[in-house]
């Protein structure tokens, strides 16, 4: 991804969990349901995990999770939140999600949230989560879908100008069809209430 929405993003890294502050009890229903189909056996990715607040809540059901993030600084925030909770059992990286450093099939689930519609080419994401992730794997995709929402268009435009862009305005169908494109079923899906209509995705890769 480009290093210029790297910085940015690190930029934001001190304020980030204020601005989702809006969104938390979206990102509860989430975490509850990941959490419903997640054996704590499993081997678990969460790319793009910004400041860790997916990570940090499956933290306490899984032995073990890997939770990577472009932005240096946003996993610098996330390390001081698992050292002041006592979450010894994530491993936080700054990896590029174009570029996993993780061997193919290594995963039985990744977790990538409202990330998709700010990547400039989210195809290449995908392939690198269908990649390391086993046949059968899961891929669990919630993402804000702005297409046809005149709130979600200008909060949009507005973010815009802080230099957080939405490259891909989806809505629900049109980002299922995405993700079928890219090797994925969707084996589940729901709309929940936030800040911008938030498509909730599990999804199988094919």
């Amino acid at each position: 991804m480009p290093r210029r929405e790297s910085a940015v993003w690190s930029r934001f890294a001190g304020i980030y969990d204020r601005f989702m502050k809006k969104d938390m009890d979206a990102y509860r229903i989430m975490i509850d349901r990941m959490t419903g189909m997640l054996g704590p056996d499993e081997k678990v990715l969460e790319v793009a995990t910004g400041t860790g607040l997916i990570a940090l809540g499956l933290s306490e059901h899984l032995k073990q999770i890997d939770a990577v993030d472009f932005s240096s600084g946003m996993i610098d925030a996330a390390k001081k939140k698992a050292r002041e909770k006592g979450a010894s059992n994530i491993c936080f990286g700054a990896q590029d999600a174009y570029a996993l450093s993780f061997p193919a099939s290594s995963f039985d689930a990744v977790i990538i949230a409202n990330t998709l519609h700010i990547m400039p080419e989210p195809e290449k994401a995908l392939g690198e989560v269908g990649r390391v992730l086993k046949p059968g794997g899961k891929l669990i995709a919630p993402t804000f879908v702005h297409a046809g929402s005149r709130k979600a268009a200008f909060l949009s435009r507005l973010m815009s100008i802080t230099g957080f862009r939405a490259y891909h305005k989806w809505t629900e169908q049109s980002y299922q069809a995405f993700l079928g494109k890219n090797g994925f079923t969707v084996v589940d899906a729901a709309l929940l209430n936030a800040s911008f209509p938030l498509a909730y995705v599990v999804a199988e890769r094919t």
